[in-house]
């Protein structure tokens, strides 16, 4: 008798006591589960902390606390003051929320560059600047003082009146006036149409870089819920909302950045559980009741297996501590797993009780023929989940941990527990022998035909080891999320603008000198497009 026959055999013969044992650390491993139970969504646990790139990135986070975990508000106008005046407006209304945004900053904008901005352009870019403003020297004093319909008019009646008086000409104003002539048109239309003062002084379109501002949000994070930063994203919408800035007010804000593409691609995930929960639970069931057609059966191994998900749970929990998005992924790896394991066994069990009278017997004999085969198929399963322990991805390497220890659980349960809830069922003989009568032609077919068929496989096989070559490899992450997400949208956006785009790398060097010739040498690289040191 093998060790696993004899095992079902004394579980048959103590059904009471080893299903009172099963339930009893059952109960235990739920009540472990539900008062230690916790998931930590921070993406940036994912990899190991003592990988080289990883110890470097925390040093630079420490050095540099306000780049990471960051929420980019990204702000569209269509004028250069509308956008300057929304991303004003909204980071200051940012700044009323401590408990929820940690820090708020204008990376592009804000006191220091109303004072300084002039000091960022060129020798040429500042007398062409400057040349403008004398011309328009008119019109800006007036508006000044009233930025409006009114002031406009008040200063283009001043300019006619030194039309009339001889000190100006027309053609001073016929830049101003070819910008106002369509937007009166629109206007008379009932078409809004916005005007920008500056294009309209200085005669020039606004450049695209001209009409798009930006907010950094530093949020406060809870890596307890499922989207960390939601709470900071939403009050971010709500302001922006509150203070009417949107598309009918010629203003767009769009979010963007690490904290708001996890959130969503977490959130994306969320949606469909409900529907996936239930599509897998009644997958689950029918392929239960097209395998053994005995709502009794099936009540054995749901029991079975919610058991020894309850203790898998348990076992991961102090194992790992806590789960994270990855590992959490386990559950559904054991159901199907373990369902699976349950199914050979009371198939087999099913087609022995056919052929023979003795309940005992049939178990046993199921033991015998299937004890080793599930083993096998058991630790053949485990062995690939537990491959995954040496790599440096935390997320994956924990997923493998538990889902190997899982299938240890799942193999044990499925010959103690089961077999003993199938005893005290005290089911009676099966009536026809187990499988399905009209595929009995394909079984013939295959007997038959079996050189062929197995030819035909290995022909296949070659053609698609062939094919393989034309097998290409995307290595860019952000094709594994959803292109019509608001964050991953707003970032392929930015990064049509090379000064816009998070593409980058980030080296820190211990002088400013140092920055600079690291920079000269790296310039140089083919790969490198543009760097930008402290200096620059």
């Amino acid at each position: 008798m093998s060790p696993i026959q004899r095992r079902v055999a004394l579980c048959c013969r103590h059904v009471l006591l080893t299903i009172g044992l099963c339930l009893v650390l059952t109960a235990g491993a739920a009540i472990y589960v539900a008062n230690n139970f916790a998931m930590n969504t921070d993406s940036s646990q994912f990899i190991d902390a003592k990988v080289a790139w990883r110890m470097r990135q925390a040093r630079f986070d420490a050095a540099f606390p306000g780049q990471s975990n960051l929420i980019l508000v990204v702000i569209d106008g269509k004028t250069p003051e509308l956008a300057e005046a929304a991303a004003a407006r909204l980071s200051e209304k940012l700044k009323t929320r401590p408990s929820l945004l940690r820090g708020v900053r204008r990376p592009d904008g804000g006191d220091f560059f109303n004072r300084n901005g002039l000091l960022f352009l060129s020798e040429k870019e500042v007398q062409d600047t400057t040349a403008q403003l004398i011309k328009a020297q008119p019109f800006l004093g007036p508006l000044a003082s009233d930025p409006s319909l009114r002031g406009l008019m008040n200063s283009l009646d001043t300019v006619l009146l030194g039309v009339g008086s001889g000190d100006a000409r027309l053609a001073d104003i016929d830049a101003p006036m070819r910008q106002l002539a369509p937007v009166f048109e629109d206007a008379a239309r009932g078409k809004v149409t916005y005007l920008s003062w500056r294009s309209m002084l200085t005669g020039t379109a606004a450049r695209p870089e001209e009409l798009r501002r930006f907010i950094t949000v530093k949020p406060v994070l809870d890596f307890n819920a499922l989207e960390p930063g939601e709470k900071a994203s939403n009050a971010i919408r709500a302001d922006a909302r509150a203070l009417g800035l949107d598309a009918a007010h010629g203003v767009t804000v769009r979010l963007t950045g690490d904290v708001p593409m996890s959130d969503e691609e977490f959130g994306t995930l969320a949606e469909g559980a409900g529907l996936m929960g239930v599509a897998m639970l009644v997958g689950v069931l029918l392929v239960l009741w097209l395998a053994l057609k005995s709502f009794r059966i099936i009540a054995a191994i749901l029991i079975t297996v919610f058991a020894g998900l309850a203790l898998t749970m348990a076992i991961g929990l102090v194992m790992v501590g806590v789960f994270n998005i990855i590992s959490i992924a386990f559950i559904a790896l054991f159901v199907g797993l373990g369902v699976d394991f349950g199914i050979q066994f009371a198939v087999r069990y099913r087609h022995e009780r056919f052929h023979t009278k003795n309940l005992d017997e049939a178990l046993s004999c199921t033991g015998k023929a299937l004890g080793a085969p599930l083993a096998l198929a058991a630790g053949a399963t485990a062995a690939g989940f537990f491959s995954f322990i040496p790599t440096t991805y935390s997320g994956v390497a924990e997923l493998g941990e538990v889902a190997g220890v899982g299938m240890i659980v799942a193999f044990l349960l499925s010959v103690t527990l089961l077999p003993a809830l199938l005893k005290l069922l005290n089911l009676g003989r099966e009536e026809a022998e187990v499988g399905f009568a009209w595929m009995a032609p394909a079984d013939a077919f295959l007997m038959k035909h079996r050189r062929r068929v197995v030819q035909t496989a290995a022909v296949a096989g070659v053609i698609c080891l062939g094919l393989m070559t034309l097998v290409r490899f995307d290595s860019d992450p952000i094709n594994l999320r959803s292109p019509k997400a608001e964050s991953v949208s707003t970032l392929r956006d930015l990064m049509k603008n090379p000064q816009t785009s998070p593409n980058t790398i980030d080296i820190a060097e211990p002088s400013l000198a140092a920055a600079d010739a690291l920079a000269a040498r790296v310039a140089k690289l083919p790969e490198v497009g543009e760097t930008i040191a402290l200096e620059s």
